[in-house]
């Protein structure tokens, strides 16, 4: 049964929840449905050029305006009513979404990428957040303690909610080569995330101004709001010259290879993408020990308590100097990405889609 699906996010910058939506769109397009992609801020990024070069349309609802702009809702709309099923992601699409589908009875779908948000800690949101999760067919949560955290804040919702964990193309992460021409010389330590309070690449700066100059490098993949002030950060720590900013960038497997270790520090997760990225490259993977990392990673990589910058200056410093370690730790990292692989997380998301369109 071919499906006309409709993917709707605030932009196309680097991140976790834009990485399943480009993978949703190429691999359902690839099953022979039509798939098509709605940004609020429709600033040009790689993620963009990925989606159109499948032959996929991107309709901009704006150009770095507000992704809170209410007239979204009526121009969404239009758009809505040419497709068979919606699928929301992140904050503000799933409101509009949500509030745009009162003028049509189109079976909606969101995705809850986190395990909390700002949000839920303001009691003035509550009221808003049930009356909108109501208004879908079902919510799908990226991992089970997003579910169980997200069912604890509802109270009662009438809108199933499944678990669909996160996948990505192991395969191809663990075959892809190094950057031959990037190559450090020091033991280089990545982290690939959105700059955004949530992530806490500050903590990783920290970690890594405890370790000699001459041995250790970290690099950061991404871009977003936080960026400027990450740079700031480590200028003012004196690390401005053991700190490279890549950017946002399309080859990231190519970058994992590259590296000697992989690392995520951020506050809270839901099922990091950049989690079972990095488990996928063969590489060491570190975590702080939160929410949606700690599900993954436990038993399989290394946690480290959240925040604490010398606890995890020394887990890479174990990494390095124990050989044996690091290829215990990376090798088990590697058979827990093979439980997360995309094509199981595409059949769970076809089979939703199918079975709100037959109703």
């Amino acid at each position: 049964m071919m499906m006309r699906i409709l993917q709707v996010i605030t932009s196309l910058q680097t991140g976790g929840a834009e990485k399943i939506v480009v993978d949703l769109t190429r691999i359902m397009k690839a099953r022979g449905h039509i798939v098509d992609v709605v940004v609020f801020n429709g600033v040009e990024t790689p993620f963009m050029d990925d989606i159109r070069k499948t032959g996929c349309k991107v309709f901009s609802l704006s150009h770095g305006g507000s992704v809170y702009n209410p007239l979204h809702i009526f121009r969404l709309v239009g758009i809505m009513k040419k497709y068979d099923v919606v699928h929301s992601h992140n904050t503000s699409p799933q409101f509009f979404v949500a509030a745009a589908n009162l003028l049509s009875s189109l079976p909606i779908v969101t995705t809850e990428h986190n395990t909390t948000n700002r949000r839920r800690n303001n009691p003035l949101w509550k009221p808003l957040d049930k009356w909108m999760y109501n208004r879908y067919k079902r919510i799908i949560c990226i991992s089970d303690q997003a579910k169980q955290n997200l069912k604890e804040y509802l109270g009662h919702c009438n809108t199933p909610i499944n678990v669909i964990y996160n996948g990505v193309d192991v395969d191809l992460i663990y075959k892809s080569k190094p950057l031959t021409t990037e190559k450090s010389n020091k033991f280089v330590v990545l982290m690939v995330a959105a700059f955004r309070k949530q992530k806490d690449q500050k903590t990783l700066i920290d970690a890594i101004s405890l370790l000699p100059e001459e041995e250790f490098e970290l690099w950061l993949v991404g871009r977003g709001d936080c960026l400027d002030e990450v740079r700031n950060y480590a200028e003012v720590k004196g690390m401005k010259h053991r700190v490279k900013f890549w950017g946002n960038r399309t080859d990231v497997a190519n970058i994992l290879h590259t590296a000697d270790v992989v690392c995520m520090s951020s506050h809270y997760e839901g099922l990091s993408l950049s989690n079972i990225e990095g488990m996928s490259s063969g590489r060491p993977f570190v975590a702080s020990d939160v929410d949606g990392l700690r599900e993954v990673t436990k038993d399989y990589g290394v946690l480290f308590p959240h925040g604490d910058a010398e606890a995890l200056a020394n887990v890479i410093r174990k990494l390095h100097d124990d050989k044996p370690y690091y290829d215990e730790v990376a090798e088990k990292c590697y058979q827990r990405a093979l439980m997360f692989d995309i094509k199981v997380m595409m059949d769970k998301y076809e089979d939703v889609y199918k079975s709100l369109v037959s109703k």
